[in-house]
This record gives structure tokens, C-alpha cells and sequence, in this order.
């Protein structure tokens, strides 16, 4: 059986925005074919931040493997492990937040890539194949190859080491946390702030410097969404569940009672 598509690759290797849906709240099958149903590209199944387990992000993940979508799992930066548990049963990706270092994306990268290029564990047949993989030195060298891995970049420290973070191999994407960059910065929520642009600019130039894709989370507005993705930002955290749920359901509630005149 053939590996199963990596739609936010696909998207990303023609030059075209891979959006993502946070998925913070929703649980179950249907996740996965509510967010292709809605036009995106691959799910941000937060482990970081969601009350998430692995079972609940790898249930998902089987799910939306043929839901036309692709699973991304958020680890803790110091759980590494359980975006490896995640990739064997169903995930096509993982996000690392805060890396900040070289030395860190060297050991990210390492965690999510078979020998010899990291020293991820084969655990048999993964579900990227059906469980129906070929054998397993064909197998790892797909996976390495298909499996997308994110590192976070959400300090100063983090700003000024992205050329060295994109030069890292198995790297496949800097993506911004732009809310935790802007606190780190001392100007919290200030996402059109000067500094903040100027760091997207130093990002963006590591990523076109290595081959590397510039992501984009935290960055919502039309205005500032739109600057940063004249800079090249491809990989987009495009909101959560409970945002998005909010957004609709509040316009739907004050459109109703706008009715009664």
C-alpha cells in the first residue's frame, strides 16, 4: 500500500499556502472532515496546549489519514517521545515549540527521522501506510522524506539563531509563535510591532537561505497576515477550533436577534 499524501507538503512544494486547523478543543472522527470540509490542508493537533492525550491526538490522526487532510501533532518540547508515538499511529508531522538553538533542532530532527539520518524507532507497520508498509529500509527512507517536522521559533534567542536552525537537516520548517514572541519581546499582542516584522524579515531570509519554509502562527488579521506572507510565510497555523467556533457562533447569535428589530 502506498504512503498515504502529505497534503501540506504537496501544497508547499508548489510554492502555495498549507493551512492549518487548530484543533484544541474538538475530539473524535469527524475533526478531520469538518477541516478539509472547510478548505484546509492539515490539522494542528495541540498536545502543548490542548488537553490532549496521545491516544485521543492519534485517534484523530488515523482518522483524518483518509479524510483528505493532513495530521500534524504539537508536542511538549520536553516530550519529544510522544510525537514519535504520535507519527507511529497516524501523524504525518510534528510541531516543536521553543526551539531555540541549533543544538536543539539537531535533537528534534534526530527524534522524527530513522537512521542514519536521526535515530527514531521502527515499531512495525505505521499507519501513514495502512498498516500495509513495504519493507522496512524502503519504509524509513519514505517516512523520512514525508514526515514534516516544524521547529517553533518564539524568543529573541530563537530569532537570532535562525539561520543556524534552518541549516539543520531534517528541519523542514521555522515557524513563528508569533503570541509567545511578542510577550518574550516585551510587547505582548503587539503583532504589527516594528521588532516583530523585523524578526519575520530574519526568518524569512534563514528559510530562503537553506530551503526551508517560513510558518506562521498567532497572526489572524487581514492586515499583518498579509504582510507576513509577502515575506514568504507558507505554512499556516490559520486558528483554532474554539476561535473559529466562537467567531461563527457570535455572528450567527447577533445576526438572529438583529431580526426582532
Amino acid at each position: 500500500m502506498p504512503i498515504g499524501i502529505n497534503h501540506a507538503r504537496e501544497r508547499l512544494s508548489r510554492g502555495e499556502l498549507a493551512l492549518g486547523f487548530g484543533v484544541h478543543h474538538l475530539r473524535g472522527a469527524a475533526v478531520g472532515m469538518l477541516a478539509a470540509a472547510a478548505g484546509y490542508d492539515w490539522l494542528f493537533i495541540d498536545m502543548e496546549h490542548g488537553a490532549m492525550s496521545v491516544q485521543e491526538a492519534t485517534q484523530i490522526s488515523i482518522a483524518a489519514l483518509g479524510q483528505g487532510i493532513t495530521p500534524v501533532v504539537r508536542c511538549c518540547k520536553d516530550a519529544l517521545h510522544e510525537g514519535t508515538r504520535a507519527l507511529d499511529n497516524g501523524a504525518m508531522g510534528v510541531v516543536v515549540p521553543h526551539v531555540d538553538t541549533a543544538e536543539e533542532a539537531r535533537g528534534v530532527a534526530a527524534a522524527y527521522r530513522f537512521p542514519p539520518a536521526g535515530h527514531r524507532s521502527w515499531g512495525g507497520p505505521p499507519f501513514a501506510y495502512g498498516l500495509q508498509a513495504p519493507p522496512p529500509a524502503e519504509a524509513q527512507a519514505e517516512l523520512n522524506r514525508e514526515i514534516l517536522v516544524a521547529c517553533m521559533v518564539e524568543t529573541p534567542e530563537a530569532v537570532r539563531n535562525a539561520a543556524a536552525i534552518a541549516a539543520v537537516p531534517g528541519v523542514d520548517v521555522l515557524l513563528i509563535g508569533t503570541s509567545d514572541l511578542t510577550a518574550s519581546m516585551g510587547i505582548a499582542g503587539q503583532i504589527g510591532h516594528p521588532d516583530v516584522r523585523a524578526a519575520y524579515e530574519t526568518v524569512a531570509r534563514a528559510c530562503q537561505a537553506s530551503g526551508k519554509t517560513l510558518g506562521m502562527g498567532g497572526v489572524y488579521d487581514e492586515t499583518h497576515a498579509a504582510a507576513y506572507i509577502k515575506l514568504g510565510a507558507r505554512f499556516l497555523l490559520s486558528g483554532s477550533d474554539h476561535t473559529m467556533l466562537m467567531a461563527g457562533a457570535t455572528a450567527r447569535s447577533r445576526f438572529l436577534r438583529s431580526l426582532q428589530g
